[in-house]
């Protein structure tokens, strides 16, 4: 029988937030999540910001059992060569029957905004399962749930290099100085997410090498080697 909820996806970085809007959407069983859908960098095949492998991201998906859908993007990216990209993309998911995209978005309204002007005309609508939750409970939520995630990049003008390849864990929330929101939300640092409920198991990774460029110091996480 087909569902009668309508078909979402989720706008996936890797990382613990969106990780967390899965396991909510999943909890709220109000929509059918259709899948995945990340931009990835053509010339890296890696997730911008985040800087995770292209590998890790396809496994990630294979232990959330729903398909990857990535739309490459060129580096730098101008706004229009996003729109270019994003169209196309968006029509595909109207054929598929995709009415919402969900975001783990937190408080940030300006990008709130951007993601509700991008999604304009489209027929596909927004969706924000974490809007509004106080992060420093929504942080704590999340490690009791048994997320785990670690640190791939840090905006070394908000927190010292060392915080790059740390586990997020309440140590580390401890130890975030107090101008720091606990879940990064205003850019201070991404995450990869590797095990929780969300997943069906972890994802193995080995830590690589921690490099800094451009103000921001990245960890290299890495597949294990076979």
């Amino acid at each position: 029988m087909q569902s009668s909820r309508p078909r979402a996806m989720l706008s996936w970085s890797s990382g613990k937030d969106s990780a967390w809007a899965l396991q909510t959407l999943r909890q709220q069983d109000e929509v059918e999540i259709a899948g995945l859908l990340t931009t990835v960098r053509q010339d890296s095949a890696r997730i911008a910001m985040h800087e995770v492998r292209s590998e890790l991201l396809e496994a990630q998906a294979l232990a959330t059992g729903l398909p990857l859908r990535t739309i490459p993007l060129p580096n730098p990216c101008s706004n229009a060569q996003y729109a270019a990209a994003m169209g196309p993309a968006m029509s595909d998911l109207v054929a598929m029957g995709v009415s919402l995209v969900a975001f783990g978005d937190l408080f940030l309204e300006d990008i709130r905004a951007y993601r509700e002007e991008r999604l304009t005309g489209t027929s596909v609508r927004p969706l924000f399962p974490l809007w509004g939750q106080p992060t420093d409970q929504l942080a704590r939520t999340m490690l009791a749930a048994g997320l785990e995630a670690t640190l791939t990049c840090v905006d070394a003008n908000a927190l010292d290099a060392s915080f790059a390849g740390r586990s997020f864990d309440h140590a580390l929330l401890a130890d975030l100085p107090d101008s720091v929101d606990p879940c990064g939300e205003l850019g201070e640092f991404h995450t990869f997410a590797h095990a929780g409920p969300m997943f069906q198991a972890p994802i193995p990774l080995t830590a690589g090498a921690i490099s800094e460029r451009d103000g921001f110091v990245y960890a290299d996480l890495r597949p294990p080697e076979r």
